[in-house]
């Protein structure tokens, strides 16, 4: 009975096991059954729907042949949406200007954007003090973002653009900016402006450089170095001109600085963090908000706007940033991206140290359950600025004013022990 039962058993763990096998065997027939369907779908849309609005704006069919020549979707790129299914918020977070503020801070990033930073102001003093005239932006930014988006021209760029944009465009959450984009790329291609074998770019099709869009590219790349050309690529001193004139275009306010570590007193809640609660700088110094330096506020600074901006919300530093702030988030809707370059930029010039306060434990939570928790906010009235799982400033601030509705301390940041409370 014993060899039975063993015998049994064994037959009933082989079965299943050829059971698990046949199954996964046939997930895997059919995930790439799926995708070949979807492979021809995006083939025929680039027929049907790129290749006419394409040939509209001037492209060639020889240019448009070349660009998709031998190009498939790339299934590892991230927020893909393909036909048939509903977006999802990704569990995980995959973008660093949107994750843990002290991982994006590290210190090989910081202190190699600085060191070359101040290499390359001395090699472009001159590119820099013309653009800087022209534009109105401070060279020490322009160094900072170009040192954050391609290492100052040293870092690969590993995708084909028109992989990249074609992918996103056919199936991603944001279709329509990235095929905008993607129409761009090929007026690029058209007119040349790329040197041979340039057309690679991020895994969000930004280019060259500077790290353009196309649309940026087409909109605000200029000559820098006089030979009547605008080359991202190749030319640094077309990059820098480029970066500068993109700010300017997009508002820099020429004398003023980007913004201030400051020290916040509890008196003053962390929900009043924004862009759309700003008031005189000398107003926030009458409240009690002080310069991390001891230093008073520069006099041509107080009667001008502020904006209170708390990234890691009272887990972290804390800033009273000005327009030129949210010039820079033009750049990359990031208040990390914004905050790394204007504070690269101060190493670069002034050799200022790192933030006076440090970053606290945060950013840990799942992206999805962020989400979760904005769902669950916007069902009582909060404006989180959409269930993204991103904790950008209105979903910080709305997190304080909650926290604050139920006796909380007013953190102003996502926290593990809100979800039980939150969710149910």
């Amino acid at each position: 009975m014993f060899r039975a039962v063993i015998l049994f058993a064994t037959l009933c763990v082989l079965s299943a096991q050829a059971s698990a096998q046949n199954s996964a065997q046939a997930t895997a027939q059919n995930s790439a059954q799926d995708r070949a369907a979807v492979e021809q779908q995006f083939q025929s849309w680039l027929k049907q729907s790129v290749w006419p609005r394409a040939r509209v704006k001037g492209v060639s069919r020889k240019t448009f042949r070349a660009a998709f020549s031998g190009v498939s979707l790339n299934w590892t790129l991230p927020d893909l949406v393909p036909p048939g299914r509903r977006p999802q918020t990704p569990k995980r977070q995959r973008q660093a200007e949107f994750g843990s503020p002290g991982r994006y801070f590290n210190r090989g990033s910081i202190d190699g954007a600085t060191s070359v930073g101040r290499q390359m102001a001395r090699r472009h003093a001159a590119t820099l003090a013309a653009v800087e005239q022209k534009t109105g932006v401070p060279g020490r930014i322009i160094l900072a973002i170009w040192g954050r988006e391609s290492g100052y021209g040293r870092v690969a760029i590993p995708h084909d653009v028109f992989q990249v944009l074609g992918t996103k465009g056919f199936m991603s959450t944001r279709a329509r900016y990235f095929t905008d984009e993607l129409i761009a790329a090929l007026q690029i291609a058209q007119a040349g402006h790329a040197p041979q074998g340039a057309m690679k770019s991020s895994w969000a099709g930004a280019l060259g450089q500077p790290q353009f869009m196309p649309t940026s590219f087409l909109g605000y790349a200029v000559d820098g170095d006089g030979d009547g050309r605008a080359d991202i690529w190749g030319s640094e001193a077309d990059t820098l001109a480029s970066i500068g004139n993109y700010l300017a275009r997009h508002g820099w306010r020429a004398g003023r600085d980007w913004g201030f570590e400051v020290t916040v007193p509890a008196s003053v809640s962390c929900d009043l963090e924004g862009p759309d609660q700003g008031q005189p700088i000398a107003k926030w110094a009458a409240m009690g908000v002080t310069r991390v330096s001891g230093r008073p506020f520069p006099p041509h600074e107080n009667p001008g706007e502020g904006y209170l901006m708390m990234p890691a919300g009272r887990g972290g530093p804390a800033f009273i940033v000005t327009p030129n702030f949210y010039v820079l988030k033009d750049y990359n809707m990031s208040d990390l991206y914004a905050l790394f370059v204007g504070h690269v930029g101060d190493r670069i010039q002034y050799g200022v140290g790192d933030f006076s306060a440090h970053w606290g434990p945060v950013g840990g939570l799942l992206r999805s359950d962020v989400a979760a928790m904005q769902r669950a906010l916007e069902a009582q009235g909060h404006d989180v600025g959409g269930a993204d799982g991103l904790a950008g400033f209105k979903t910080r601030r709305s997190i304080g004013r909650w926290q604050q509705a139920n006796g909380r301390a007013a953190t102003c940041f996502p926290e593990a022990n809100m979800k039980s409370s939150l969710l149910p």
